[in-house]
């Protein structure tokens, strides 16, 4: 059994356990706090020289003055040496895993904000979004612990991130959100009257969103139809909060009673009336579709001509000029036309 040492007056400012090789002792504002290695790790003293911090692998510490472990410990940690993936998460904080490198166990933590899910697996480095499944169920964040100090992963906030990946609500809009992915934020848009979810981090439905009534026209109704003015053919649609100008369909309007569009005539709107187009200086009046009269040839008229003193009619213009003369013959007779060719 060791003896406890003020870890203020060690130069790493940290101190052995009196029992427990995996605890240790650590200087903060001149008080001693109680330290916890990671699971499957016990503290070594040697900053420089640890796998993690002050704590190594126990292989490499000799634990016979101080064999007892926490409860932690007492769960032993899976060695991914002998998996055939050669990865396995960490028992006790599920945004941590342990990798075979070179035949011996490493530990790692998942990019800021994301859980363990399994090798070649998630967004990145076999790294997903915590709730996208129950992969923190009986484990803890190691990024989030409540402990004094400060957990050794804690988040890493940027400009719309409150981690490095993951996605949040917009700050002032209900209908946006943002993606941030390594710190680096990108707005994305619900479309089709959707509100961003802060549940289920996606776009849902209106209904399924609460408190994202943020405008004076629909703070009574978030889901409502609201009168535009006078206005008969166009009104509100508030989707979640948000207005949308919306028209009436052909020939109806919007009853504000009802808050619907239906047939008029209504209290506040009659027949839409078919008004004529107005005059412009360049067209001019509209003209209605008069039927013109159609052109007809002019007649022609016989001339009279004198003829041995004596006016005779001319001959119509239809009849031949110079017409060959009628053969002779029993077999033809005159025309009962004057001017026609017997056949």
């Amino acid at each position: 059994m060791g003896q406890f040492q003020d870890p203020c007056k060690t130069k790493t400012r940290t101190s052995a356990h009196e029992t427990q090789c995996d605890a240790y002792y650590e200087c903060f504002d001149g008080q001693a706090v109680l330290q916890q290695c990671p699971n499957g790790l016990v503290y070594l003293g040697r900053r420089t020289q640890g796998l993690f911090g002050v704590c190594d692998y126990d292989f490499n510490v000799d634990c016979t003055d101080r064999p007892g472990r926490s409860f932690a410990q007492l769960n032993e940690q899976p060695n991914p040496c002998d998996r055939k993936s050669r990865v396995v998460g960490d028992i006790t904080y599920c945004d941590r895993y342990w990798q075979c490198v070179a035949g011996t166990p490493q530990l790692y933590d998942c990019p800021n904000g994301l859980v363990f899910v399994g090798r070649n697996r998630g967004i990145a480095e076999g790294c997903d979004y915590p709730w996208r499944g129950a992969y923190c169920d009986n484990k803890q964040l190691a990024k989030v612990t409540n402990s004094t100090p400060p957990p050794p992963n804690p988040p890493i906030s940027t400009e719309h991130c409150d981690w490095l990946y993951g996605i949040f609500g917009h700050e002032t809009s209900c209908t946006r959100y943002w993606t941030c992915w390594n710190g680096t934020a990108t707005e994305q848009f619900c479309i089709g009257g959707l509100l961003y979810n802060e549940e289920t981090h996606a776009c849902d439905w209106p209904q399924n969103v609460a408190g994202c009534q943020k405008h004076p026209l629909c703070k009574n109704d978030a889901n409502a139809n609201v009168a535009l003015g006078k206005s008969c053919e166009r009104y509100w649609s508030c989707q979640g909060g948000y207005p949308r100008l919306q028209r009436c369909p052909a020939t109806l309007v919007f009853d504000k009673q009802s808050r619907r569009c239906v047939n008029p005539p209504t209290t506040d709107c009659d027949v839409p009336s078919t008004t004529p187009q107005p005059e412009t200086e360049e067209a001019g009046p509209i003209r209605a579709n008069i039927a013109r009269p159609q052109r007809r040839r002019p007649s022609v008229e016989a001339e009279p001509i004198q003829q041995g003193g004596q006016f005779i009619d001319a001959p119509l213009p239809s009849a031949l000029p110079n017409r060959p003369p009628l053969p002779s013959g029993n077999n033809f007779r005159a025309a009962p036309i004057p001017g026609a060719i017997p056949l």
